[in-house]
Formats: structure tokens, sequence, C-alpha cells
């Protein structure tokens, strides 16, 4: 009987695969390829598990457990009560559910907020709004435009609970799908992301893969069990959990780069930098503008304006940063790789103080990330540094005094070089066993730093 499974991550760019021994967690292959988005995804997938399953014995029976971030991967609009609490709530919720956020709305949607809408195209709306029994108002006319307007994107009602079926039966009613999930906001200062994340999940399962046309037949869309960000975070919750402490994940990508934050609360809940009430203990933050491929001139920008780069260096970096942008498919020459790491090391020291100032719960004033025990650097300009390299990379974001946030006081470093983060998400729940020793075997038994 095969005793492993197939965990596999669909990007954008690359198809990566992860061969696991589900009794034990040992990581018994792995391999990755190109995603083959300009013909079938399955093409690209069904090599890479080849690859990595060649020499296994029972290959054939081997469940897979695949996410992906294809297509674009999940774009989300929020539409919220106001800008400040409930938008902003929403906003976060998106993206601890693997979302890329591409529109955030507040008040009551007009022509001119629907044109916007419509012209961020996203695959799911989130509708929030209200406390539970409090104002239905914004979100009872918000769902009636939509309603109205034949948008026919699917929509997550995630507000005033009391509110919700009505909003439900109003938005059915003209034939737009529809899911409710408890409200994000229940009541003031409480801030419940969970059902949402999971509403937001099944939409992307049920309506979005299959509607991305990244495959012919309807196999691959019953092989995806998450957005790959929605994975990861998973991922990042169980090493936390394991870790017992505060934990900090970059990963820097070509186009975008995510931070994961899982924090503890402890008797400093309710001071003014780790608030009790609204804070999200496990957050997830997207900057788009910060990559080392299609991203990497933003990168340049966002250090200049952060005031990072030494003087005399943001010709040449800039210059590498072009070409890496206008070619991204391209490997690095011999004379770039600094430029590049560089790159990515800027990128990974902006993305955390974005995340520290900003990514806490709606109207706080961020997150505390003192008491981080473990960083761990992710994508795979660190992976193919090494993880010396990487780890001298990731130092910025331990030594940023000038950053203006709690810096982690005793961190220690590690890589994530064989996509373990991913694959430990998609096992967590039905193979936790091999998603523990997966995590503790690659990220937890040894550190860098």
């Amino acid at each position: 009987m095969t005793s492993y499974a197939v965990c596999a991550d669909v990007g954008s760019t690359w198809t990566k695969v992860a061969v696991v021994d589900l009794a034990d967690g040992t990581l018994l292959a792995s391999a990755s390829g190109q995603t083959t988005v300009g013909t079938d995804v399955l093409h690209g997938l069904e090599a890479a598990v080849a690859e990595a399953t060649a020499g296994l014995s029972g290959a054939g029976s081997a469940p897979w457990y695949v996410c992906s971030s294809a297509g674009g991967g999940l774009r989300l609009a929020v539409l919220g009560y106001e800008e400040l609490i409930t938008a902003r709530a929403g906003h976060q919720v998106g993206l601890s559910a693997g979302a890329r956020v591409v529109h955030v709305g507040a008040g009551r949607l007009d022509g001119a907020g629907l044109a916007a809408l419509r012209a961020a195209r996203p695959d799911v709306v989130l509708l929030v709004g209200g406390t539970d029994g409090g104002d239905a108002e914004v979100l009872s006319a918000n769902a009636g435009r939509l309603a109205r307007a034949r948008f026919r994107v699917p929509v997550v009602v995630a507000g005033n609970a009391v509110a919700a079926p009505a909003v439900r039966e109003l938005l059915a009613g003209r034939g737009v799908p529809v899911v409710v999930a408890g409200n994000v906001l229940p009541s003031i200062g409480v801030l419940a992301a969970g059902p949402a994340r999971a509403a937001i999940r099944e939409v992307f399962l049920r309506h979005v893969i299959g509607g991305k046309r990244l495959s012919r037949g309807g196999r691959f869309a019953r092989l995806v069990r998450a957005a790959t960000p929605d994975a990861v975070l998973t991922g990042v919750e169980s090493l936390a959990d394991r870790l017992g402490g505060d934990l900090l994940v970059v990963d820097v990508g070509g186009a975008t780069t995510d931070v994961y934050s899982v924090l503890v609360p402890d008797e400093r809940a309710g001071g003014p930098a780790r608030p009790a009430a609204g804070t999200l203990w496990r957050a997830r933050t997207v900057e788009g503008d910060l990559g080392v491929r299609w991203s990497a001139p933003g990168v340049v920008r966002a250090a200049v304006a952060e005031r990072l780069l030494s003087p005399g260096e943001e010709g040449p970096l800039a210059a590498v940063a072009a070409t890496l942008a206008a070619e991204p498919g391209r490997l690095v020459a011999t004379g770039e790789r600094a430029a590049e790491r560089r790159i990515a090391a800027l990128a990974a020291v902006v993305a955390v103080r974005r995340h520290a100032r900003g990514g806490g719960a709606a109207g706080q004033p961020g997150r505390d990330l003192r008491d981080v025990r473990l960083l761990v650097g992710s994508g795979g300009v660190f992976r193919h540094a090494g993880p010396v390299v990487a780890a001298g990379m990731l130092d910025g974001v331990s030594t940023d005094y000038a950053g203006g946030w709690p810096l982690p006081r005793s961190a220690r470093t590690v890589v994530d070089v064989t996509y373990v983060l991913a694959a430990a998400g998609l096992l967590a729940q039905p193979h936790p066993v091999a998603a523990a020793g997966l995590l503790h075997r690659h990220l937890l038994a040894g550190s860098v730093g």
C-alpha cells in the first residue's frame, strides 16, 4: 500500500512538487518545472510529478494534493461599510484567505464605484459591513446594487448576521453565486477571520479555478485544494503551533513579496503595540510592487523612498532591475547575481516594514514583531543562494533600526529550500502527523544564524 503523497504548488511560472512519506513526514523526493499556462497546466504538473516519483513504487495510487496561483491566483474585491474599520478588516481577511486584494470600496456603491469594481476584474467579491444586529443599510444597499448591475462575479457575504439571509436571497434571486459566512466584525473590536476565509476558499475552488481555463478538462479543478498563499498560511500556522512562539515568514517572488506573521497573545495584549481587541493574530500582507523579476524596478523605487540605498547605488541597481523586469524568464548572469540578491534583500526589508506598520487589525497601529523567534525566508532567490548566503540576505530584517517598528530581538533564521510550507499546509488537515514531521525536519530541527 502506498504510504506517500504528492504535494504540488502550481505557480504562474514554476510548478513545484514534493513527495512526502505519510507515516512520518520524510521528504522522499522533489522536482520542479515550468508551468504550462500556454497550453494546459496539467502538462507541466504531470511532468514534474513524473520526475519526482521516478523510482518510487506505487506512484499510480499515491494521492495528489495541489495548490495553485496560476493565472494570477485569486483576485478579490472588498466592499465595506466604511474605510477605516470594516473595509480594512475585509482587506485583511482576504489576504489571510490567500487572495490578491485588487479593489477596496467603502460606503454605498455608486456608479463610479461600480465602474472601478468592474475595472479591477475580481474573481470574488467580499461583502462586509455592520456588526451583528447593528447597521444593515450599507450592506443591503451594496448587495442590491450588485444584483441590479447584472454583476455575476461570486459574492461572499460576511457582514451583519441579521441582514445576511436577506442579502443572500437578493443576490441569489438575480443569479449571482453567493455564499454566506460569519461576520468578520461580529461586535466592536472583534475580528473573526476564520469563517470568511473558509468561504472564500470554497468559492475559489468551486468557481474560480475552473473559470480561469487553465486546463481543458475538469481534472485540474478537482485536484486543487487551495490557493497557494492560503496553503502556505496554513503551513505557517502549523509551524507556529509547533514552535510555540511568534513567527515571521518572508516570501520574495518574481512579482510580489508576501509576508506572513503569527503572533501569540500574551500578558502584553492590550498594550499600545499589541492590542487585545480586533487583532488578527495570524496575518498575511502582499506587496505587489516588490519582486525580483517583474517588480524589480519597484523594489529600487521603494528602497529610495525608504532611504535604504547607499550613495551611488541607485543607478547600477536600477539598470539591473530594468533588465530583470524586461526578461523575467532569463537566467541571471553571473555579473548580475549580486544585484539580484541585493534587490531581494531590499524587498524583504521594505515588505516587513510595511507589514509591521500596517499589517494589524482594522484601525490598529500595526504588528509587534519584537518576540519573533523564527524568521523563515522563502522564494527561489533564497533557495538558489543556499542557506548561509540567504540568511545573510535576510539579516536586514533583524537589523533594520531605522524602520520605525519593534525589531525581532532573538530570531533564528531558516530558509524553506524544499517548498515544505505549501506541502505542510496541504497535508495539515488530512495528514497532521506527516505535516508536523515535514516541518520539524526541514524548518525546526536546524537553523542558520
